[in-house]
């Protein structure tokens, strides 16, 4: 008979359950007949890795259960998950970022809770803060699978030791700076809000307090912090002179591709944009000197291995999550896909720790924090892009532009509220 975890939990009595917890070595075997759909948005290297891993665990349960990827395109990948999921008519599992995890749970009949799956050697294969990631009130909704963070991304040769604090990092980029030809020492996208996010988290910032069970309380945007975050990013681009106005992600490539800007801060989106010829390093974000050497610290992006809540194979779209997160699958997607897995073990294998590049995220994964999965984080990149664009252009000081974007939050979540 078919072992189910599920239905375990929901059948059987207390002392059965703690009997089968003693006697579980190993996972299910899959029934045969059932077809798996896994939906994704990942493209060239990157899709081929992850059909390497669809097609090994194919081969590995012959005469079971299979397993089809089905890549959709990114730019409409939330919204199909929205429409389709709930009616029944998406996936069995689908890879999906964590920042939109509240909000569809909120939602329902999206995200299925796997706390009831979840065994004590699956938690602990993964990287700290992981788990975190895939948790809202309390409970587990996905595996983690792989994780992206901005990092400090410079020219080999041209910088032979990376700075390690920001006033390393400001004295290498005066010298190395002259604006009247378009040359910046150091560049990054510093008024997109994502980005800015390292500064603000490294002054001890943050944008929600929330209760220990994950309820949001208020918006906390017009910290002093938060203040305290854009005043040091107006004095490097002000005083100080190194960053350059209006900085794009067009413009940071095209200054690191023409040898006129050696280090930028920025993830591993980027690397496919670095021109050939030109060897990169990875180093982590340097420490804040201006906030007594704390770690600037990045928000981490950690795409989840979702069930789907209609899935009428859910306890099979597990096996093959938690398939996908071990060891093999991760030095797949790590040497071939060039991807961070959360996966711990994988970056003891030399292969792995000689990369500069992985080595060089993952060194960076030590002070990154998950980003934010709250229902509410969809309201809150309005208000923060307005009161970027007013801090970097100068018509307002940080703390007007905050205070305007704390107050706007704020009308947001109470109309949210309202709603429902």
């Amino acid at each position: 008979m078919q072992f189910s975890r599920r239905n375990l939990i929901l059948v059987a009595g207390a002392a059965m359950f703690a009997t089968a917890l003693t006697v579980q070595a190993a996972p299910p075997a899959l029934a045969q007949g059932q077809t798996l759909t896994v939906w994704h948005a990942y493209r060239g290297e990157e899709r081929a890795a992850f059909d390497k891993a669809i097609k090994l665990f194919n081969e590995q349960n012959q005469g079971g259960v299979q397993a089809k990827a089905l890549p959709v395109p990114f730019d409409a990948y939330a919204d199909k998950i929205s429409a389709a999921v709930p009616r029944g008519t998406g996936p069995d599992l689908f890879i999906f970022a964590q920042d939109r995890l509240g909000g569809w749970i909120e939602a329902g009949n999206i995200i299925e809770p796997i706390d009831f799956y979840i065994e004590d050697d699956v938690r602990e294969r993964f990287l700290p803060n992981m788990m975190e990631a895939m948790t809202y009130r309390d409970q587990v909704f996905g595996l983690p699978f792989k994780y992206a963070a901005i990092a400090m991304i410079y020219n080999k040769a041209k910088v032979q030791n990376p700075p390690r604090t920001t006033g390393e990092l400001v004295t290498w980029a005066k010298a190395n700076t002259d604006a009247s030809t378009g040359r910046y020492g150091w560049s990054y996208t510093y008024a997109d809000f994502y980005y800015h996010a390292a500064l603000m988290n490294g002054f001890g910032g943050g944008l929600f307090m929330t209760d220990g069970a994950g309820t949001l309380a208020e918006p906390t945007v017009n910290s002093p912090a938060n203040v305290k975050s854009f005043e040091q990013l107006m004095s490097w681009f002000k005083q100080d002179g190194v960053l350059p106005a209006e900085p794009s992600t067009a413009l940071v490539t095209s200054l690191f591709n023409e040898g006129k800007s050696d280090i930028v801060f920025s993830g591993p989106w980027f690397l496919g944009e670095v021109a050939k010829g030109i060897e990169i390093g990875v180093a982590p974000l340097p420490t804040l000197d201006e906030a007594g050497g704390e770690p600037m610290r990045p928000w981490m992006t950690v795409e989840g291995l979702f069930v789907s809540a209609q899935s009428k194979n859910k306890d099979a779209a597990y096996e093959l999550a938690r398939f996908l997160t071990t060891d093999e699958v991760a030095k797949i997607m790590a040497l071939e896909g060039r991807q961070q897995p959360t996966n711990k073990n994988v970056y003891s294998d030399p292969a792995i720790a000689k990369d500069p590049i992985l080595s060089g995220f993952r060194a960076q994964a030590e002070t990154a924090v998950p980003m934010p999965n709250l229902a509410v984080m969809s309201l809150m990149w309005s208000p923060m892009t307005t009161a970027m664009n007013k801090i970097v252009k100068g018509t307002a000081s940080p703390k007007q532009a905050l205070d305007e974007a704390q107050q706007m939050l704020a009308a947001d979540i109470a109309n949210l509220r309202k709603s429902r």
